[in-house]
């Protein structure tokens, strides 16, 4: 199901794909638009560049390092944050070390993560404190 979802998305969304194949290790930020697919190893966070761009890390991928992107199918290691704009599939083999940030989450049985799982919405204001009251009250000596 996560397989067939991600090809029509990534054939849909954009004619630029990427791969770095297994074997390859990557040492240092990586940016790209379009889709990226990952069967290697990052050593440094992968950023998204464009609204329709979609991160797929296989079950033979890892990425050590921050992940930011719109779209993010996740099969592999993941030893960092992870905040994506859109929408997050969690597949059976995802593992994931360090705080998840999301608007849409898709997780099948078998995903870990380990860390925070937040939702965030795409107009959610900032959560502020109130203006402490009472400060202008002189404070007896």
């Amino acid at each position: 199901m996560l397989s067939r979802k991600r090809n029509e998305r990534a054939a849909a969304g954009s004619h630029e794909t990427s791969l770095i194949a297994l074997g390859t290790v990557i040492r240092g930020d990586l940016r790209f638009s379009g889709a990226l697919h990952l069967d290697g190893r990052i050593e440094g966070a992968v950023l998204a560049q464009g609204d329709g761009a979609v991160f797929t890390l296989s079950e033979h991928g890892q990425v050590q390092g921050e992940i930011r992107v719109p779209h993010a199918v996740i099969n592999g290691l993941v030893q960092g944050d992870i905040h994506v704009s859109e929408k997050l599939e969690l597949a059976p083999q995802a593992r994931i070390v360090g705080d998840v940030r999301y608007h849409t989450l898709e997780m099948a049985a078998g995903a870990q993560v380990n860390g925070r799982m937040t939702h965030h919405a795409e107009n959610e204001p900032p959560h502020e404190l109130p203006a402490p009251t009472g400060l202008d009250e002189a404070v007896p000596a």
